[in-house]
Order: C-alpha cells, then structure tokens, then sequence
C-alpha cells in the first residue's frame, strides 16, 4: 500500500501508514504562505481492503468550513470524478473506503492539469476564430495564454474578457473555462456565432500556472495571492497580474468576469463590485439584470445567497473585479462556484463537478449576449 502526490498538481503528506485502517495525512501549505486546502493524492495497493485515510490538519485549513457536510472526490481512471461521504470529528477529515481497484485518486476537487490546460490551448486554436498571444511567464517560467476569440469581421464588437483560476485549487473555474471555449468555437452553434458577431473575447484560461502545477490552493509561486494583487502588481511577485492588466490597458474592457470556487457556500452566484465609489442606480441595473437572466437560463445558478455587498466607496481595488470596474467603468463580477454541491439542484454521485461546470459556461455567455441586447447595457 502506498500514497503518493509526485504529479502535477498533488498535495499531500504521509504523515504514518502503519495500517490501512489508521492512514494518517498532513495537507501541504502553499509556498511561502499559510494557505491550504487543496489536496491530490494517489493510493496504490489497497484494492478490496478497508482504508480510514485522515487528514490530520484539516481545522487548521483557510476554510475549515468547506470540510463541513464535505464529499470527498475521487476516481479510478482521472477521468470520471464521483463522491465519497467524509466525516469531521476533532478538526481530523476521515475518508473510509475500500478501493474496488490497485489504484485510487482523492481530491479536494475535481483536478485540471497543466497538461489538460496545454491540451484545451491546442484544441481551440484548430479553430479559425480563435488565436494565442503568450502575453509573458510565470515566475517558474510557465507561459501565461491569452485567447482571443472573434469572428473575423470588421465590425467594432465589444471586449469581453473571461479570467479564471487564479486561486490554483479552484479546480472547477478551469472546467468552465473549457466549457466556455468549446461553447464559443463550435462551428455548429448558431448562438455563439451570432454573439461573436457582437463580442470580441479575451480569456485566460489559468491565471496561475505555477500555483496549479505545484499543489496550492490560493497562491502563486511566490506565495501573492493573485486576486490582492490588482492595484500595483509587481513582475518579480505577481507577475500573472501585471501582464494581463497590461494587455487590458491595451485592448479595452466592456465585459470582465472573473471565475471562482468557494470552498464554504454551496451555492452558485455572482459578487458584484457594489462596493465602487461611482456606483449608482445604473450600475446596479446592470449587475441585477445579468445575475437575473443567469438564474433564469440555468437552474443550478441563484441570486438569493451569496457574499453581503460593500457599501459605496469600500471596494477592495485590490481584487480583480474592484481593479477593472473602476478602471474601465464597465460591469465586473466575479462567479463563484461550490466545492460541494448545491443545495437546491444536488446531486450526490458527483457533486459539483466539471461538467456542472461546463455547462453553467454555456449560460453564463447566453447571459452575455442578452446583457449586451438589453437597454441596460447602454
């Protein structure tokens, strides 16, 4: 029997293993910081026989919270990710299973690798509608990619820009972004093509390649959190940040959706930037009609809980969604997914999973389209 993490993306430590009914694990912290969460590991040699695997650090995580009524993800072949009850008792997290194979995965999420991320570039760009500028590199030399995506015409569209992970183990915002970019380059979809008739997208498609292939749950390689980083990144700190503002500045914004999981709430919404000091009847017309549009078209999503709004003048202009509303003056938010599952639209199997992810994609941009048809847009 054995537990191994050397792969992109894990995170655990064997802390003992004398038996297969008292494995005992540690959850690493990101690099040069206090955060953890995220975990990825492998247990090999234990098929048909009883295992109690305990992750000994879990009161001690960012969001203890998220351990709570908590369903472990876990899969045989990578591909296909199911649920496994957990239990929370003394700040340990408890997994009891017993492996139906020689070899399997636990995850905090369903994990997107640095490979599939590599994979999803190639695949969209067979597409004509779709090209790649490296707009720079991570700290540990990884290409940071940026998409574009238009129908080629020469009619002024409006910039829309779609950023994703950069808190690495937000494994889900990945899944969407997949969803997004399959959506938008379906060559078969009439929808799609008649918003790029109107749009001009710019994704990210990861934000923080390091932090994803290193294990980490919020950081980059440097231990920033990318989403603090907006006012003033530095490119020996932050650099994700700083070259993606830059091609901001470039090119323009008139659409900014930053995508997200959350650890706690089992819910899908969306954290408006509220908190603006221009903020104003107009602003909020906006940020309703979408969210509302978005419930309409897919029931996983809702508008009744969510994160409280700031009162005007206490935005965070730190974040990305604070950072662009305020700078281009356009409608910012930031979506927000569950580790869990939701609470009205469960399903226990899986969870809140990647292609619940993919799918909430394909509505989120049918909301972008009838945002930009509505007179609030104007």
């Amino acid at each position: 029997m054995q537990i191994s993490q050397n792969f992109d993306g894990g995170n655990i430590e064997v802390v003992s293993a004398e038996s297969a009914h008292d494995i005992r694990l540690n959850i690493r912290h990101d690099q040069d910081s206090e955060f953890y969460q995220w975990f990825y590991f492998r247990l090999s040699g234990a098929r048909n026989i009883a295992c109690t695997l305990k992750i000994l650090n879990a009161a001690g995580a960012a969001y203890p919270k998220g351990f709570e009524n908590y369903r472990v993800a876990y899969s045989y072949d990578r591909q296909h990710w199911n649920r496994w009850p957990t239990s929370l008792a003394n700040g340990v997290l408890s997994i009891e299973i017993t492996p139906e194979q020689d070899s399997a995965y636990f995850a905090y999420f369903a994990p997107y690798s640095m490979e599939r991320h590599a994979d999803l570039i190639a695949r969209s760009l067979q597409s004509a509608r779709c090209s790649l500028e490296v707009v720079g590199q991570s700290l540990d030399g990884q290409d940071i990619d940026l998409l574009k995506i238009s129908s080629g015409g020469s009619t002024p569209t409006k910039h829309c820009w779609l950023i994703a992970r950069q808190h690495p183990g937000e494994t889900m915002a990945q899944w969407w972004m997949e969803g997004a970019l399959e959506w938008l380059l379906d060559p078969t979809n009439a929808q799609s093509r008649a918003l790029l008739e109107r749009c001009t997208f710019f994704v990210v498609p990861n934000m923080n390649p390091d932090g994803s292939r290193r294990g980490h749950l919020r950081t980059n390689a440097a231990g920033r959190n990318l989403n603090r980083e907006w006012a003033a990144p530095a490119m020996d700190a932050a650099p994700e940040v700083f070259v993606v503002r830059e091609a901001m500045a470039r090119e323009g914004v008139d659409f900014f959706l930053d995508v997200h999981g959350d650890e706690s709430l089992p819910y899908c919404f969306i954290a408006g930037v509220e908190g603006l000091s221009g903020w104003d009847e107009s602003s909020q017309a906006q940020l309703d009609f979408y969210k509302n549009r978005l419930a309409d078209l897919n029931p996983d999503f809702q508008t009744a809980v969510g994160y409280p709004p700031k009162a005007p003048g206490e935005a965070n202009l730190t974040m990305a969604g604070g950072h662009v509303g305020h700078h281009f003056g356009c409608l910012a938010m930031t979506l927000e997914m569950p580790f869990k599952d939701t609470t009205a639209t469960p399903e226990p199997t899986v969870g809140w999973n990647g292609p619940r992810s993919k799918a909430l994609a394909h509505s989120c941009l049918l909301a972008v389209g009838d945002y930009f048809d509505s007179k609030v847009s104007q």
